[in-house]
């Protein structure tokens, strides 16, 4: 990809995404079928039915969440400098993702709407199998425009991260293209997460044209992979994208990673760290390590590692926050 180099970044990775509160509660299956939500699945909801579930798990916790989000928390968590740009109304709602996501070190500085939808939220409901269910209103967050970015961190950051939900909307997805142009005509990298095999479905022929020919960092798992490619092998979907993308991590799961980096195919390890009691935030954990190693220069196949090991602790903990030091963690397991 040819670029102009501008002045040298300040920023590790700016992103852009979903501004969502996770409202994270522990249950039982029995709620799950009295509430008619199939274990594991992510339902998108209206904001009344927000309001009724959230009743139910407002003494869960409540954190910034999002995708992206997530994985630039984990970021700032290694000692990174990490930007958000994302949309909150002026809420309770909104007030609790800016003070959290504030509070991990992150930069987050959009203006929240005065008028509109309320501030997206996700309950999440998560069984003693590990399982999470999610239900998810995206209420503000849907609505972020080309005027609400901060041109000056995208210009200012080593890489430009961003989530396949910003596709769904005209305006967030016009968003995402200005923020593109505008990280590669300054030299940047731009990194995208495909976030969901739904999403994939509803958008594949612009993803297949972002993956050639505007994205140099993709992140998916296999059933998004699979789903972009439009097959159920996913060998014959690591061969397509080797084509189209020259760096690459597809995510499996306690089976660990796969890295695609200059056409080569490189398994990386699960990093098994305890026992697994919630596997909420896992790839957006493997996304944060896995930037956080790129933006300083590491190798793709030891930032693939970085992130296996944010993913491998975190899935041992409630929640998409880590409460153990990541980066100690990281330097004992590979002497950086």
């Amino acid at each position: 990809m040819m670029t102009n180099e501008t002045n040298d970044p300040s920023i590790d990775v700016v992103g852009i995404g979903n501004a969502i509160v996770d409202v994270l509660t522990t249950t039982d299956d029995a709620l799950l079928e009295k509430l008619s939500f199939d274990k594991g699945s992510m339902t998108l909801i209206d904001e009344n039915k927000a309001k009724e579930l959230y009743k139910i798990a407002t003494h869960g916790i409540q954190k910034s969440g999002g995708s992206v989000a997530n994985s630039l928390a984990c970021i700032s968590q290694l000692g990174g400098k990490a930007s958000f740009i994302g949309r909150v109304r002026n809420d309770k709602l909104g007030e609790i993702f800016t003070e959290e996501i504030s509070r991990t070190g992150t930069i987050f500085k959009t203006p929240p709407a005065s008028v509109g939808p309320s501030t997206a939220q996700c309950l999440i409901f998560v069984t003693p199998d590990a399982q999470r269910t999610m239900c998810t209103y995206l209420g503000a967050s849907v609505l972020l425009e080309p005027k609400d970015l901060d041109l000056s961190s995208v210009r200012e950051s080593k890489i430009l991260y961003l989530e396949g939900y910003l596709w769904d909307n005209p305006a967030a997805k016009n968003a995402f293209i200005k923020a593109a142009e505008i990280a590669q005509k300054a030299g940047r990298k731009v990194a995208l997460s495909l976030s969901d095999s739904f999403c994939v479905n509803r958008h594949r022929e612009s993803f297949l044209n972002l993956v050639e020919d505007h994205i140099d960092v993709l992140f998916a798992n296999e059933s998004e992979i699979t789903s972009l490619y439009q097959t159920s092998n996913l060998n014959l979907a690591i061969e397509k994208l080797k084509e189209k993308c020259e760096l690459a991590a597809i995510t499996l799961g306690k089976n660990g990673s796969i890295l695609i980096s200059k056409g080569k195919e490189i398994p990386i390890k699960p990093f098994i760290l305890g026992k697994a009691i919630d596997t909420t935030g896992a790839g957006d954990l493997y996304a944060g390590g896995f930037l956080k190693g790129l933006s300083d220069g590491l190798s793709p196949v030891v930032s693939a590692k970085i992130g296996s090991i944010c993913a491998g602790q975190i899935v041992t903990e409630l929640g998409s926050r880590s409460n153990t030091d990541l980066l100690n963690l990281i330097n004992s397991h590979l002497n950086l």
